[in-house]
């Protein structure tokens, strides 16, 4: 489980593709506090640790993972959002995530606000997911509260802290991002469904 607040930004340092996997190689300062086995996040996508040498770590994405993520577009080089997994009995700054993408989705809108910025995303209609004005969603791992909820479209606004410190800042329009709505809002979607 996770809770949406970035801790740390990783670099990809190497790319290996094995059959249908890829090997993702990050550069991390908390690497040494890892441990073979642990969950990370990665830009909200939750992978084991399979390996550690000296501040760079090993995850494993499997094509389940790189069919519905955004993982597969990844290069070496590219700033990657990183979370590890939350502790029992700390603070929930952000909401419950589980690191399980929903979805992909395309930035259409960028506009900065007087000191904010406002990412306004699109997403594929097919799979039924739903946002909510000032419902949680989380975007490339990041805890995000929704304004300007369409059918198929959102926008978040994001203070300068949360731009500085997480991958927005390198967003253009036509980003493809990771999406994973609330879990609580899919189990009600689902129970409505089904009445």
């Amino acid at each position: 489980m996770f809770t949406g607040i970035i801790e740390e930004l990783g670099t990809v340092t190497s790319l290996r593709t094995d059959k249908e996997n890829l090997h993702i190689t990050v550069l991390a300062n908390f690497t040494s506090e890892l441990k073979i086995d642990q969950s990370v996040a990665h830009n909200g996508v939750c992978l084991t640790v399979v390996s550690t040498e000296g501040d760079m770590y090993t995850v494993t994405a499997i094509k389940e993972t790189l069919d519905k993520t955004n993982l597969k577009d990844l290069k070496e080089g590219d700033i990657v959002n990183l979370e590890r997994g939350m502790r029992l009995g700390d603070r929930l700054d952000g909401h419950i995530v589980q690191g399980h993408v929903d979805q992909i989705a395309t930035c259409t809108a960028i506009a900065e606000a007087d000191g904010s910025w406002y990412f306004t995303f699109a997403y594929d209609p097919e799979l039924s997911n739903i946002t909510i004005e000032k419902g949680s969603i989380t975007v490339n791992g990041v805890s995000l509260t929704v304004v300007n909820s369409k059918k198929n479209e959102f926008s978040v606004a994001i203070i300068p802290f949360t731009y500085e410190h997480t991958n927005f800042n390198t967003f253009k329009v036509g980003k493809v991002v990771n999406l994973e709505f609330d879990v609580i809002g899919k189990y009600v979607k689902r129970i409505s469904e089904l009445s």
